[in-house]
């Protein structure tokens, strides 16, 4: 393979943060999460808190310009606890960007004034709503514990303490979910005047209630083709009200996208801590150990890694390829160059020639790179699986 393999030398910019605490376990989700009820919360916060302390100690961070806390539910935590977090993240990260973007979940119905009040005090300037749908029938039938009277409540409650960078998730393809009913939902969700929206397709993962009950026969999913029609509307309505689609999934006004999800898609460095969290630096990734007590122990002996392992130069450059893509202004020959010494089509031109003639992809002529073309974006994961393992023995 020509060119050298070039490694990143600054220090992470971005920091990851698992809160894994929610009120209740949502029939869909795979995520590391655990129900709230008798859970050790200021004992993972404390650990949470060494993590940092140790993670720092050997990987000085620079300065920090996006943050974001995930979960989980992260807005379950107390004000009390919220405002002990949040003091542990600016002592560890002290130095912040002066248009640091630093994001945190929440599910509507767990974040009173009081809370959003100390989430503002501690820093936090962007939130993000988990609502998904504007259907009760159809959050309780994919296990939410919320309904559009707290969706509504919780915005209100933000805006009132003055934060106003919201974006809230949607969801289709659920259980019951027609084409006629998530237009209803983007219309109520437009009609909130939000800078960004998430829209995400749902799948059904292992291990989780939907995956028995699919199995079963018993998850009355839409038919492919009107889930076709469900993205293919939210994409027109999106663009009609004003909104860039700037990710697969990802809608902004324009400056309000969300930039730490940016670095995960450019993969840049960034830390992940707390139970399960993966984080990337210096091109070697490691995922925590994922209980709650077992984390807890093991922050006791040092940071509590479950694996890590470096990234080969070959398995770099395909992810470099795979998440960039999904931004729809695409991937650039400098950006590559930049990173591992050597042009996009030296290394991968037969697959972009590929790409090109299925209609998939095309050329980005201002930046010597590719992106999904219209059709490309419907049928992302085609394009995504011809890199992966496209280096392999090479």
């Amino acid at each position: 393979m020509p060119g050298s393999a070039l490694r990143s030398k600054t220090a992470p910019e971005a920091v990851y943060i698992h809160i894994p605490f929610c009120t209740n376990k949502c029939f869909y989700c795979d995520f590391n999460s655990y129900v709230l009820k008798d859970q050790p919360v200021m004992d993972y916060l404390r650990a949470l808190d060494q993590e940092m302390e140790l993670t720092v100690r050997e990987t000085p961070p620079g300065e920090i310009k996006t943050i974001f806390v995930g979960g989980g539910t992260p807005t379950v935590l107390k004000p009390d606890e919220m405002e002990f977090f949040l003091a542990s993240v600016r002592r560890h990260f002290p130095k912040w960007a002066p248009e640091i973007e630093f994001s945190m979940e929440a599910n509507p119905g767990t974040t009173d004034r009081d809370k959003l009040a100390v989430m503002k005090a501690g820093g936090v300037n962007r939130v993000s709503f988990g609502v998904q749908a504007f259907q009760n029938e159809l959050l309780s039938g994919i296990g939410r514990i919320h309904n559009t009277d707290d969706v509504y409540r919780s915005l209100e409650n933000a805006r009132a303490v003055g934060l106003d960078n919201l974006s809230i998730d949607l969801m289709f393809g659920l259980p019951n979910q027609t084409v006629e009913m998530l237009d209803y939902s983007i219309s109520k969700a437009q009609e909130l005047e939000l800078p960004h929206y998430s829209i995400y397709s749902l799948k059904v993962e292992e291990n989780t209630l939907f995956h028995t009950l699919y199995h079963k026969n018993q998850l009355p999913l839409p038919e492919e083709e009107d889930e076709l029609k469900m993205y293919l509307l939210l994409m027109e309505r999106m663009e009609k009200a004003g909104y860039a689609q700037y990710e697969i999934s990802n809608f902004a006004k324009p400056g309000f996208e969300s930039r730490h999800n940016i670095t995960y898609w450019r993969n840049e460095d960034y830390y992940g801590l707390g139970a399960g969290a993966h984080g990337y630096v210096n091109r070697y990734r490691h995922v925590n150990i994922k209980g709650v007590t077992p984390y807890n122990e093991a922050t006791k002996q040092g940071r509590p890694i479950l694996n890590r392992f470096e990234i080969s130069r070959e398995e770099a450059m395909e992810d470099f390829v795979m998440v960039g893509l999904r931004v729809l202004e695409g991937i650039s020959d400098d950006r590559f160059r930049s990173q591992f010494g050597v042009g996009l089509d030296e290394v991968f031109g037969d697959q972009f020639n590929k790409m090109l003639n299925a209609g998939l992809l095309e050329k980005t002529a201002a930046r010597a790179g590719y992106r999904l073309s219209q059709k490309g974006i419907l049928f992302g994961n085609e394009v995504f699986a011809e890199f992966i393992g496209a280096l392999a023995g090479k």
